[in-house]
C-alpha cells in the first residue's frame, strides 16, 4: 500500500490506536516502532512532513502536514515529536505528540 492511497478524509479521529498497538506488541516493541518512524522523519523528512505508522503492519511513511490538514480539517501538532497512527482497515487515525 502506498500512503497516497489512504483516504484521510474518510478517516475518523480516535484516541485508542496507541493503546491497541501496545496491547498487541507490548510497550517496548511499540515504542521501538514509534522511534523508527521518528527516525525516518529525522533522516528523510522536513518541517512540512509528519511520520506515519500503520498500526496493523508497523509500516512507515511520511505525509505532508498540509495535505493532512486539508483532508481532515483538524489542527495538527507542530514540532519534532508528532506522529500519526493510522488503521487502514478501520479508517481511523490518531495523532501522538511525544515529549522529546
Amino acid at each position: 500500500m502506498d500512503v497516497r492511497d489512504l483516504d484521510l478524509a474518510g478517516c475518523t479521529p480516535v484516541n485508542h490506536l496507541w493503546g491497541e498497538l501496545v496491547e498487541r506488541l507490548g510497550l517496548e516493541r511499540s515504542t521501538r516502532a514509534v522511534q523508527q518512524a521518528l527516525d525516518l522523519q529525522a533522516m528523510r523528512g522536513s518541517r512540512s512532513t509528519l511520520p506515519v505508522l500503520l498500526v496493523e503492519t508497523c509500516g512507515m511513511a511520511l505525509i505532508e502536514r498540509g495535505a493532512l490538514r486539508r483532508a481532515t480539517g483538524l489542527p495538527w501538532p507542530e514540532g519534532p515529536g508528532a506522529l500519526l497512527l493510522i488503521s487502514c482497515p478501520r479508517q481511523e487515525l490518531q495523532v501522538l505528540q511525544l515529549e522529546r
